[in-house]
Protein backbone atom coordinates (compact mmCIF):
# COMPACT_ATOMS: atom_id res chain seq x y z
CA UNK A 1 0.00 0.00 0.00
CA UNK A 2 1.85 3.25 -1.29
CA UNK A 3 0.97 6.66 1.01
CA UNK A 4 0.52 10.02 -0.69
CA UNK A 5 0.51 12.98 1.65
CA UNK A 6 -1.05 16.23 -0.29
CA UNK A 7 -0.39 19.70 1.04
CA UNK A 8 -0.42 19.33 4.56
CA UNK A 9 -0.17 22.35 6.56
CA UNK A 10 -0.28 21.55 10.53
CA UNK A 11 -0.41 24.64 13.41
CA UNK A 12 0.07 24.30 16.92
CA UNK A 13 -1.29 28.07 17.47
CA UNK A 14 1.03 30.55 16.04
CA UNK A 15 4.07 27.81 15.26
CA UNK A 16 3.42 26.04 11.87
CA UNK A 17 5.14 22.72 12.00
CA UNK A 18 4.50 21.73 8.81
CA UNK A 19 3.98 24.11 5.61
CA UNK A 20 2.38 22.40 2.21
CA UNK A 21 4.57 19.22 2.84
CA UNK A 22 3.53 16.76 -0.36
CA UNK A 23 5.35 13.15 -0.54
CA UNK A 24 4.60 10.44 -2.32
CA UNK A 25 5.95 6.75 -0.67
CA UNK A 26 5.65 3.96 -2.80
CA UNK A 27 4.71 0.22 -1.62
CA UNK A 28 8.06 -1.59 -0.90
CA UNK A 29 10.15 1.48 -0.11
CA UNK A 30 12.06 2.28 3.17
CA UNK A 31 12.22 6.29 3.24
CA UNK A 32 14.09 8.00 6.18
CA UNK A 33 12.69 11.47 7.14
CA UNK A 34 15.82 13.39 8.25
CA UNK A 35 16.02 16.88 9.72
CA UNK A 36 16.75 18.50 12.85
CA UNK A 37 14.47 18.76 15.56
CA UNK A 38 11.82 20.66 15.28
CA UNK A 39 11.78 20.54 11.32
CA UNK A 40 8.10 18.60 10.98
CA UNK A 41 9.34 15.16 10.60
CA UNK A 42 7.39 13.28 13.69
CA UNK A 43 4.65 15.50 13.03
CA UNK A 44 4.51 14.47 10.08
CA UNK A 45 5.30 10.26 10.51
CA UNK A 46 1.76 11.36 13.21
CA UNK A 47 -0.50 12.63 10.91
CA UNK A 48 0.29 9.61 8.31
CA UNK A 49 -0.58 7.33 11.38
CA UNK A 50 -3.38 9.38 11.91
CA UNK A 51 -2.31 10.16 15.76
CA UNK A 52 -2.55 14.04 14.52
CA UNK A 53 -5.01 15.41 12.34
CA UNK A 54 -3.46 18.13 9.68
CA UNK A 55 -5.26 21.61 9.25
CA UNK A 56 -5.16 21.34 5.41
CA UNK A 57 -4.43 18.70 3.05
CA UNK A 58 -4.91 15.07 2.84
CA UNK A 59 -3.25 11.61 3.09
CA UNK A 60 -4.10 8.62 0.63
CA UNK A 61 -3.47 4.99 1.37
CA UNK A 62 -3.53 3.08 -2.14
CA UNK A 63 -5.36 6.05 -3.98
CA UNK A 64 -7.99 6.42 -1.42
CA UNK A 65 -8.85 9.36 1.17
CA UNK A 66 -7.37 8.38 4.05
CA UNK A 67 -7.75 11.69 6.17
CA UNK A 68 -10.37 11.17 8.61
CA UNK A 69 -10.09 7.46 8.82
CA UNK A 70 -9.48 7.00 12.67
CA UNK A 71 -6.24 5.25 13.24
CA UNK A 72 -7.17 1.45 14.04
CA UNK A 73 -8.76 1.64 10.40
CA UNK A 74 -5.76 2.41 8.70
CA UNK A 75 -3.60 -0.75 9.10
CA UNK A 76 -0.90 0.80 10.36
CA UNK A 77 2.03 -0.14 12.55
CA UNK A 78 3.51 2.24 14.07
CA UNK A 79 6.94 1.79 16.41
CA UNK A 80 7.62 4.52 19.17
CA UNK A 81 11.49 5.38 20.42
CA UNK A 82 10.72 3.95 24.00
CA UNK A 83 9.23 1.24 22.97
CA UNK A 84 6.20 1.79 24.81
CA UNK A 85 5.68 -1.98 26.22
CA UNK A 86 3.55 -2.98 29.04
CA UNK A 87 5.49 -3.71 32.13
CA UNK A 88 3.24 -6.37 33.56
CA UNK A 89 2.69 -8.07 30.44
CA UNK A 90 5.27 -10.96 28.60
CA UNK A 91 7.22 -10.47 25.56
CA UNK A 92 4.88 -13.16 23.98
CA UNK A 93 1.44 -10.95 25.53
CA UNK A 94 3.21 -7.62 24.59
CA UNK A 95 3.04 -8.97 20.64
CA UNK A 96 -0.20 -10.74 21.05
CA UNK A 97 -2.37 -7.41 22.26
CA UNK A 98 -3.18 -5.86 19.22
CA UNK A 99 -4.41 -9.43 17.99
CA UNK A 100 -6.16 -9.78 21.44
CA UNK A 101 -7.70 -6.64 21.05
CA UNK A 102 -9.11 -6.60 17.04
CA UNK A 103 -13.14 -6.72 17.24
CA UNK A 104 -14.87 -10.20 18.02
CA UNK A 105 -15.41 -10.61 13.74
CA UNK A 106 -11.72 -9.91 13.20
CA UNK A 107 -10.30 -11.68 16.32
CA UNK A 108 -8.09 -14.77 15.19
CA UNK A 109 -8.28 -17.81 17.04
CA UNK A 110 -6.20 -18.37 20.18
CA UNK A 111 -4.29 -21.17 18.06
CA UNK A 112 -3.59 -18.99 15.61
CA UNK A 113 -2.79 -15.39 17.69
CA UNK A 114 0.02 -18.49 18.81
CA UNK A 115 1.15 -19.23 15.81
CA UNK A 116 1.39 -15.93 14.61
CA UNK A 117 3.16 -14.34 17.27
CA UNK A 118 5.74 -17.60 17.60
CA UNK A 119 6.62 -16.95 14.17
CA UNK A 120 7.12 -13.08 14.52
CA UNK A 121 8.76 -13.78 17.57
CA UNK A 122 11.42 -16.23 15.39
CA UNK A 123 11.42 -13.38 12.64
CA UNK A 124 13.19 -10.93 15.22
CA UNK A 125 15.26 -13.84 16.58
CA UNK A 126 13.25 -13.65 20.32
CA UNK A 127 11.27 -16.77 20.11
CA UNK A 128 13.67 -17.72 23.01
CA UNK A 129 12.45 -14.78 25.55
CA UNK A 130 8.32 -15.54 25.09
CA UNK A 131 8.09 -15.78 28.59
CA UNK A 132 10.53 -13.04 29.91
CA UNK A 133 9.33 -9.58 30.71
CA UNK A 134 10.27 -5.80 29.47
CA UNK A 135 12.51 -5.28 32.62
CA UNK A 136 14.52 -8.60 31.89
CA UNK A 137 15.33 -7.44 28.32
CA UNK A 138 17.98 -5.30 26.77
CA UNK A 139 17.33 -2.18 25.03
CA UNK A 140 17.49 -3.71 21.98
CA UNK A 141 15.27 -6.62 22.61
CA UNK A 142 12.90 -4.44 23.72
CA UNK A 143 12.85 -2.68 20.42
CA UNK A 144 12.42 -5.29 18.61
CA UNK A 145 9.74 -6.81 20.24
CA UNK A 146 8.09 -3.32 19.40
CA UNK A 147 8.72 -4.00 16.20
CA UNK A 148 7.46 -7.43 16.62
CA UNK A 149 4.13 -6.00 18.12
CA UNK A 150 3.38 -3.44 15.13
CA UNK A 151 3.93 -5.83 12.88
CA UNK A 152 1.56 -8.43 14.59
CA UNK A 153 -1.79 -7.16 13.42
CA UNK A 154 -0.20 -7.46 9.53
CA UNK A 155 0.30 -3.77 8.96
CA UNK A 156 0.40 -2.19 5.53
CA UNK A 157 2.52 0.16 6.32
CA UNK A 158 5.00 0.99 9.02
CA UNK A 159 5.77 3.41 10.77
CA UNK A 160 9.16 3.80 12.82
CA UNK A 161 9.63 6.95 15.19
CA UNK A 162 13.82 7.34 16.11
CA UNK A 163 13.13 3.85 16.60
CA UNK A 164 16.82 3.53 17.84
CA UNK A 165 17.50 6.75 19.18
CA UNK A 166 17.41 5.44 23.17
CA UNK A 167 20.58 2.58 22.20
CA UNK A 168 23.70 2.93 21.95
CA UNK A 169 25.90 3.01 19.17
CA UNK A 170 27.19 -0.28 18.66
CA UNK A 171 23.08 -1.58 19.43
CA UNK A 172 22.05 1.15 17.19
CA UNK A 173 24.63 -0.26 13.95
CA UNK A 174 23.28 -3.76 14.48
CA UNK A 175 19.66 -3.03 14.76
CA UNK A 176 19.57 -0.79 11.68
CA UNK A 177 21.06 -3.45 9.67
CA UNK A 178 18.40 -5.64 10.97
CA UNK A 179 15.67 -3.41 9.83
CA UNK A 180 16.90 -3.14 6.43
CA UNK A 181 16.75 -6.95 5.81
CA UNK A 182 13.33 -7.04 7.34
CA UNK A 183 11.95 -4.74 5.51
CA UNK A 184 13.51 -6.29 2.32
CA UNK A 185 11.23 -9.27 3.34
CA UNK A 186 8.49 -7.57 4.32
CA UNK A 187 7.59 -5.48 1.26
CA UNK A 188 5.80 -3.11 2.91
CA UNK A 189 5.69 0.80 2.58
CA UNK A 190 7.83 2.03 5.72
CA UNK A 191 8.73 5.10 6.72
CA UNK A 192 11.06 6.18 9.43
CA UNK A 193 12.07 9.30 11.84
CA UNK A 194 15.73 10.29 12.45
CA UNK A 195 18.15 13.25 13.12
CA UNK A 196 20.99 10.71 12.24
CA UNK A 197 22.79 11.40 9.13
CA UNK A 198 24.67 7.81 8.74
CA UNK A 199 21.52 6.27 9.79
CA UNK A 200 19.33 7.46 7.33
CA UNK A 201 21.98 7.16 4.04
CA UNK A 202 22.76 3.55 5.42
CA UNK A 203 19.23 2.48 5.88
CA UNK A 204 16.98 4.15 3.32
CA UNK A 205 15.70 3.69 -0.58
CA UNK A 206 15.42 7.50 -0.09
CA UNK A 207 16.00 10.23 2.10
CA UNK A 208 13.47 13.47 2.65
CA UNK A 209 15.47 16.05 4.45
CA UNK A 210 13.38 18.45 6.03
CA UNK A 211 13.64 22.04 7.54
CA UNK A 212 11.18 24.55 9.61
CA UNK A 213 8.27 22.62 8.08
CA UNK A 214 9.64 22.22 4.85
CA UNK A 215 11.02 19.61 2.29
CA UNK A 216 14.01 20.68 1.49
CA UNK A 217 15.03 18.05 -0.67
CA UNK A 218 14.00 14.29 -1.99
CA UNK A 219 16.43 11.82 -2.95
CA UNK A 220 18.40 8.61 -2.37
CA UNK A 221 21.25 8.53 0.04
CA UNK A 222 23.63 8.92 -2.66
CA UNK A 223 21.94 12.02 -4.49
CA UNK A 224 21.17 14.06 -1.20
CA UNK A 225 25.16 13.39 0.18
CA UNK A 226 27.11 14.16 -3.63
CA UNK A 227 24.61 16.50 -5.05
CA UNK A 228 22.33 18.94 -1.67
CA UNK A 229 19.70 20.95 -3.21
CA UNK A 230 20.00 23.67 -0.80
CA UNK A 231 23.08 25.04 1.87
CA UNK A 232 21.17 23.57 4.71
CA UNK A 233 21.37 20.18 2.93
CA UNK A 234 24.85 20.43 2.23
CA UNK A 235 25.14 21.70 6.16
CA UNK A 236 23.41 18.85 7.79
CA UNK A 237 24.81 15.81 5.78
CA UNK A 238 28.19 15.62 6.97
CA UNK A 239 31.67 17.70 7.52
CA UNK A 240 31.47 21.03 5.00
CA UNK A 241 34.07 23.85 4.55
CA UNK A 242 32.30 27.37 3.43
CA UNK A 243 34.37 29.51 1.26
CA UNK A 244 32.91 33.08 0.92
CA UNK A 245 33.06 34.51 -2.83
CA UNK A 246 31.32 36.22 -5.54
CA UNK A 247 30.52 35.21 -9.24
CA UNK A 248 32.45 37.41 -11.99
CA UNK A 249 31.41 36.00 -15.00
CA UNK A 250 33.15 32.98 -15.19
CA UNK A 251 35.43 33.23 -12.11
CA UNK A 252 34.32 32.50 -8.62
CA UNK A 253 36.58 34.48 -6.74
CA UNK A 254 37.18 33.51 -2.75
CA UNK A 255 37.54 35.97 0.30
CA UNK A 256 36.04 39.16 -1.67
CA UNK A 257 33.52 40.17 1.26
CA UNK A 258 29.98 40.37 0.50
CA UNK A 259 28.01 42.39 -2.50
CA UNK A 260 25.52 41.90 -4.99
CA UNK A 261 26.93 38.74 -6.68
CA UNK A 262 27.93 36.65 -3.43
CA UNK A 263 28.36 32.96 -3.47
CA UNK A 264 28.80 30.37 -1.40
CA UNK A 265 30.75 27.43 -2.14
CA UNK A 266 30.86 24.13 -0.26
CA UNK A 267 33.93 21.78 -0.52
CA UNK A 268 33.57 17.85 1.99
CA UNK A 269 36.63 17.56 3.89
CA UNK A 270 37.55 14.86 1.54
CA UNK A 271 37.46 16.71 -1.36
CA UNK A 272 40.35 19.21 -0.59
CA UNK A 273 43.65 18.18 -1.99
CA UNK A 274 46.60 18.88 0.25
CA UNK A 275 49.99 20.11 -2.19
CA UNK A 276 53.00 20.98 -1.11
CA UNK A 277 53.73 23.08 -3.62
CA UNK A 278 51.74 25.68 -5.16
CA UNK A 279 49.61 24.57 -8.13
CA UNK A 280 46.91 26.17 -10.36
CA UNK A 281 43.59 26.64 -9.01
CA UNK A 282 45.66 26.16 -5.27
CA UNK A 283 45.26 28.47 -2.08
CA UNK A 284 48.40 28.82 0.22
CA UNK A 285 47.43 27.80 3.65
CA UNK A 286 48.98 26.90 7.12
CA UNK A 287 48.40 23.51 9.26
CA UNK A 288 47.44 24.40 12.67
CA UNK A 289 46.47 20.97 14.36
CA UNK A 290 46.80 17.19 12.66
CA UNK A 291 45.04 14.05 14.51
CA UNK A 292 44.57 10.76 13.83
CA UNK A 293 41.50 8.90 13.21
CA UNK A 294 41.38 5.28 12.39
CA UNK A 295 42.22 4.77 8.15
CA UNK A 296 41.96 8.56 8.41
CA UNK A 297 43.70 11.55 9.36
CA UNK A 298 41.92 15.20 10.11
CA UNK A 299 43.92 17.99 9.33
CA UNK A 300 42.94 21.60 10.38
CA UNK A 301 44.52 23.85 8.23
CA UNK A 302 44.20 27.92 8.08
CA UNK A 303 43.27 30.34 4.67
CA UNK A 304 43.33 33.80 5.66
CA UNK A 305 42.49 33.74 9.39
CA UNK A 306 39.71 30.99 8.77
CA UNK A 307 39.96 27.54 9.41
CA UNK A 308 39.20 24.68 7.35
CA UNK A 309 39.20 20.92 7.63
CA UNK A 310 40.72 18.03 4.71
CA UNK A 311 40.75 14.66 5.65
CA UNK A 312 43.47 12.81 4.29
CA UNK A 313 43.89 9.05 3.77
CA UNK A 314 46.80 7.73 5.92
CA UNK A 315 48.86 6.62 3.00
CA UNK A 316 48.63 10.28 1.36
CA UNK A 317 49.78 12.03 5.19
CA UNK A 318 52.83 9.95 5.14
CA UNK A 319 54.06 11.63 2.02
CA UNK A 320 53.30 14.65 3.53
CA UNK A 321 54.50 14.35 6.67
CA UNK A 322 52.47 17.52 8.19
CA UNK A 323 53.43 19.33 10.56
CA UNK A 324 51.82 22.25 13.00
CA UNK A 325 52.80 25.35 11.32
CA UNK A 326 53.81 23.75 8.05
CA UNK A 327 52.98 26.46 4.44
CA UNK A 328 51.00 24.23 2.24
CA UNK A 329 48.47 24.74 -0.45
CA UNK A 330 44.55 23.51 -0.90
CA UNK A 331 43.36 22.47 -4.03
CA UNK A 332 39.79 22.19 -3.33
CA UNK A 333 37.55 18.92 -5.65
CA UNK A 334 33.96 18.99 -6.40
CA UNK A 335 33.09 22.06 -5.58
CA UNK A 336 29.09 23.15 -5.04
CA UNK A 337 28.36 26.86 -5.31
CA UNK A 338 25.22 28.67 -4.23
CA UNK A 339 23.52 31.89 -4.40
CA UNK A 340 21.15 32.02 -1.99
CA UNK A 341 19.16 28.56 -2.42
CA UNK A 342 20.20 28.58 -5.64
CA UNK A 343 22.73 25.93 -6.66
CA UNK A 344 25.17 26.79 -9.36
CA UNK A 345 27.01 24.86 -12.31
CA UNK A 346 30.36 24.82 -10.84
CA UNK A 347 31.62 23.20 -14.07
CA UNK A 348 30.74 27.06 -15.50
CA UNK A 349 33.22 29.02 -13.25
CA UNK A 350 37.24 28.62 -13.74
CA UNK A 351 37.46 28.17 -9.75
CA UNK A 352 41.55 28.56 -10.15
CA UNK A 353 40.59 32.14 -9.97
CA UNK A 354 39.96 32.18 -6.11
CA UNK A 355 38.66 28.63 -5.48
Amino acid sequence: MGIEVKNITKRFGSFVALDNVSLDIPTGELVALLGPSGCGKTTLLRIIAGMESADEGAVLFSGEDATHVHTRERKVGFVFQHYALFRHMSVFENVAFGLRVKPRNERPSEADICDRVMKLLSLVQLDWLADRYPSQLSGGQRQRIALARALAVEPKVLLLDEPFGALDTQVRKELRRWLRRLHDEMHIASVFVTHDQEEALEVADRVVVMNKGHIEQVGSPDEVYTAPATPFVYRFLGNVNVFHSRVHGQWAEVDRGPGKDETVAFVRPHDIEILAHQAEGSLAARVQHVQAIGPLVRVEVEHQGEIFEVELSRERHDQLQLTAGQAVWLRPRNVRVFQGNQALDANTFDLGGGI
